[in-house]
């Protein structure tokens, strides 16, 4: 995370989610001198001519520049905390079932998702040893697990989501065992550790568009990090087609749970 302020100029690559955007020019504008220049971009298939409006509300604009399938708008840091503090009260931090604190942004960050609720509710109540959470988000799935193992000796969280990584780490609670957190992308980056389990809900959608390679390429990094014999649990939409990619990574695997929108998948390295 950026430490400091005073600086001259703030760049803001805006991306889908409304209010994720406004916090981003809100730290911006606390970052920057008064009188800095704050450069917001992004693609006008995720809003950014709406979130244009939205700032030129409370701050005149000094400019825009529509290219291609985006637009960059920029604007000098006000004098005065106003701006910042109204985005902040905008969208303000969430708490989930009085016990999750998220923000916009964040997967699922108003509710807990049905998904990953199926995958906890389906998770066996002996695991132990050293278990980790892929794509965990800010933390539901570890907190269960946390909470219902008592013999588990690491809880690993990873996730490509600095923000909701950052959330887990308040999210988790006591545990038996003190939590590690990895902000690295599972898809490109190696894990170092070996464990005994994993529990996943992993994404498969890159901006709008459905990728299931992105849950298989999870669902091969997990067999990588598992220890002989360890075991994989994971939660899918059914319609996803998994079972041929743990087939090939994996010497066994079982449908254990679905629902109307969900399967819950096991799988023994």
């Amino acid at each position: 995370r950026l430490e400091g302020d005073g600086f001259d100029a703030a760049l803001v690559l805006a991306g889908r989610h409304r209010g994720q955007n406004e916090l981003r020019i809100a730290e911006a504008i606390e970052r920057v001198r008064p009188g800095g220049s704050i450069v917001v971009a992004g693609a006008k298939d995720d809003g950014i001519a709406s979130l244009r409006k939205r700032i030129d509300e409370l701050v005149p604009l000094d400019g825009h520049l529509p290219k291609h399938h985006g637009i960059a708008f920029w604007f000098r840091r006000p004098a005065n905390a106003a701006v910042a503090a109204a985005l902040c009260a905008a969208n303000p931090t969430l708490l989930v079932e009085g016990r999750f604190r998220t923000a916009p942004g964040m997967f699922s960050f108003d509710k807990i998702d049905a998904g990953s609720r199926l995958l906890v509710d389906n998770l066996p109540g002996d695991l132990r040893g050293n278990i980790a959470d892929f794509c965990a988000g800010w933390g539901y799935v570890a907190a269960e697990v946390a909470a219902r193992s008592p013999g588990i000796s690491a809880l690993d969280l990873y996730d490509a989501e600095f923000d909701a990584l950052e959330a887990a780490k308040g999210n988790i609670g006591n545990t038996a065992a003190e939590p590690n957190f990895f902000w690295i992308d599972l898809l490109c980056e190696p894990v170092e550790r070996r464990y005994d389990a994993i529990v996943m809900n992993p994404p498969f959608h890159r901006s709008r568009a459905a990728e299931p390679e992105i849950g298989a390429g999870m669902i091969r990094a997990a067999a990588k990090a598992l220890k002989p014999g360890g075991r994989l649990f994971m939660v899918a939409n059914r319609q996803l087609p998994y079972e041929p990619v743990l087939t090939a990574a994996f010497s066994s695997h079982a449908e254990i749970a679905r629902d109307g929108l969900f399967k819950v998948l096991a799988a023994r390295r």
